[in-house]
């Protein structure tokens, strides 16, 4: 569910992105907006989208670990360190 809830996300962003270039296109065509500023302006969106994406795996990851400690789960790393103490 989480993983079709980030994809879905993920394809919302996607959407959003392509009907911003078109609308940045057309202002570029109408002569509205200089094809230079044009693409400074979407490599800033870019970057906004990458670093707003990394922030959202990071909160992602930080709730599992806490729902993980919560539950009493054993994490990857408890389970190597048994390994290590059955030996």
């Amino acid at each position: 569910m989480l993983k079709e809830l980030l994809n879905t996300g993920f394809g919302a962003a996607a959407v959003i992105r392509e009907k911003v270039e078109e609308e940045i296109k057309a202002l570029e065509k109408k002569g509205k907006l200089k094809k230079d500023d044009a693409k400074s302006f979407l490599e800033s969106l870019e970057q906004k989208g990458k670093d707003e994406e990394q922030k959202a795996k990071d909160e992602i990851k930080r709730i599992l670990k806490e729902v993980i400690d919560e539950l009493g789960l054993a994490t990857k790393e408890d389970l190597e360190k048994l390994k290590e103490d059955l030996k």
